[in-house]
């Protein structure tokens, strides 16, 4: 596939409220923004747990994009094991099976244990704060 090339969606291929449904019926990886005013695509990754009974856990790694200037990684979220199984497919086939909105619920959380309550975006984050500017007086 070129780079850019836009190709319509497959709805045949899958359930799109859903993160592996995304992924193929869109022919990329879902992407949110997070409430810190990012973008961030899903991957879904696994790892073995230690444990015989559910050897295999699968969990999300949300990758965090610049948001100005070239497009590249900036940082990255994980949650934690979300869904396990006797194997990767199975672990992994779980979390796939989960619906964006508990995916953006999941991001948000992770962003909101990162950076505390606020809900600052980054495009004011980066603004003056109007209680430590000087009024002009001396």
């Amino acid at each position: 596939m070129a780079h850019g090339q836009y190709l319509p969606p497959d709805l045949s291929k899958g359930d799109a409220s859903t993160i592996a449904g995304y992924a193929a019926v869109h022919a990329r990886p879902a992407a949110l923004e997070g409430r810190d005013g990012f973008s961030y695509s899903i991957e879904i990754l696994s790892d073995s747990t230690g444990d015989p009974a559910e050897p295999f856990g699968a969990y999300l790694m949300f990758v965090q994009w610049s948001r100005l200037g070239a497009q590249k990684v900036e940082g990255h979220l994980e949650s934690d094991f979300i869904a396990w199984g006797a194997t990767v497919d199975e672990a992994e086939s779980h979390v796939g099976g989960m619906a964006l909105v508990a995916a953006q619920a999941e991001l948000d959380g992770l962003i909101r244990a990162r950076d505390g309550a606020s809900t600052r975006r980054w495009w004011t984050a980066t603004a003056a704060d109007p209680d430590t500017e000087h009024n002009g007086s001396h």
